[in-house]
């Protein structure tokens, strides 16, 4: 899965997720960068990308991830 596919698929997520349809994210994006990113949708948002992309985070993974592009790099990984 290239990071473009993965991209179109995680701006769906985001869109979803915080129910707004004007969400793009790129490699820099970090929860300073949308509103209603907090600690609560953090975990509903990884929960949402874990289901989305049939992937697992571990918790250091998880802790680990400083802005979008590092989440991406993982999932790259893992699929």
């Amino acid at each position: 899965m290239t990071r473009e596919e993965i991209y179109a698929k995680l701006n769906e997520v985001f869109q979803d997720v915080f129910d707004d349809d004007t969400i793009t994210v790129n490699d820099a994006t970090t929860a300073d960068d949308i509103e209603d990113w907090d600690s609560l949708e953090h975990i509903n948002l990884i929960v949402a990308v874990e289901n989305a992309f049939g992937v697992k985070f571990n918790m250091g993974q998880v802790n680990g991830m400083k802005n979008v592009g590092e989440m991406v790099d993982i999932i790259q990984e893992k699929v």
